[in-house]
């Protein structure tokens, strides 16, 4: 994960597939896809292209969620200005900047 929490490494991926410390890295210095090593033998490696998707997946929802918060914020100032409060009045009492 970045600073922002956002998903930017297989690694992020793997931990979500199963419970537990299943995986590792042959190279804890070089996190990448070749030194990916299987812990548990009850599970199967998944394909490069797999943890490639599953992280494009995982910042696609990421990001779908930011404009999500985002969009509901407008709507909840909109509706509140409607209700007939005040920019100061939102403001004061919920925090939220009136755009």
């Amino acid at each position: 994960m970045d600073s922002n929490n956002r998903p930017d490494h297989i690694e992020d991926y793997l931990a979500r597939l199963h419970n537990g410390q299943w995986f590792g890295f042959g190279n804890n210095e070089n996190k990448i896809y070749a030194n990916l090593i299987v812990l548990d033998d009850t599970k199967t490696k998944p394909t490069e292209q797999e943890c490639i998707d599953g992280l494009t997946q995982l910042q696609a929802d990421y990001d779908q969620a930011i404009i999500d918060a985002e969009n509901n914020k407008t709507s909840a100032k909109q509706k509140l200005q409607d209700l007939g409060l005040t920019v100061d009045e939102i403001k004061d009492t919920f925090g939220l900047w009136v755009i």
